[in-house]
């Protein structure tokens, strides 16, 4: 069933008088924060506590949307280190039998992304010098062979975290997190307008609530009946 804003707003109301509030400031504390100016996608992570570290990264540092390409393996969470972090997430699956990767960068260049991944590259640049003027995703790849020659080919961009060490490359999770703090810090400090429009906080804010109230179907059950 469709829900134009105005009745979304109302339900959000009605949703609020179930809630205590202490939850209600802390959500309107932490969306306040939100951005999905940035965003990430992962491709083919097999290993449940680098898939999960990187989600707990994404919430603590108010990213709210996550692509998750499958085309060899399946994301797993770890709830010991995700640390319920999944469920404050937007994350979007794509495990089609064939096709995700396009359908995953397709999905994100109609909402106006470019696609930067995260590897060095002939054209790449430092990420310190990448320009977060427009929205942009990240590409992460897995910890075996990193981002599939497809994945790389596609993209829009490169970018790398200059190394002094003689590892080649840093694990997943460290990546993202050294990245992703990097970059938001950047964002926020820039006159780029990253926040969150009215209908994406409205969205969001109903995703919350829905996951913190108990039998909350049958609450918003009883509100829809009212309206339709």
């Amino acid at each position: 069933m469709l829900i134009d804003l105005e009745i979304k707003k109302k339900l959000l109301t009605y949703l609020s008088e179930f809630i205590t509030d202490k939850r209600k400031e802390r959500i309107e504390e932490v969306i306040s924060k939100r951005t999905k100016h940035i965003t990430v996608i992962l491709e083919d992570i097999f290993q449940a506590q680098n898939a999960s570290a990187v989600l707990r990264t994404c919430d603590c540092l108010g990213i709210q949307e996550v692509h998750v390409i499958e085309n060899i393996n399946d994301y797993n969470i770890n709830p010991d280190i995700a640390l319920g972090s999944d469920k404050w997430l937007s994350i979007h699956y794509y495990n089609n039998p064939e096709d995700n990767i396009k359908k995953c960068y397709d999905h994100l260049r109609a909402q106006g992304y470019k696609i930067i991944a995260t590897t060095p590259h002939k054209n790449d640049c430092t990420i310190e010098e990448l320009d977060l003027t427009g929205k942009t995703a990240i590409l992460y790849g897995n910890e075996a062979k990193g981002i599939s020659p497809q994945a790389l080919e596609y993209a829009d961009g490169y970018v790398k975290i200059p190394m002094v060490g003689f590892t080649e490359s840093f694990n997943i999770s460290v990546s993202a997190g050294i990245s992703l703090y990097h970059l938001t810090c950047k964002l926020r400090k820039s006159e780029i307008n990253w926040h969150l429009s009215e209908e994406e906080i409205t969205d969001i804010k109903l995703d919350w609530y829905r996951n913190t109230i108990k039998k909350v179907e049958l609450i918003e059950e009883e509100f829809l009946s009212k309206h339709f």
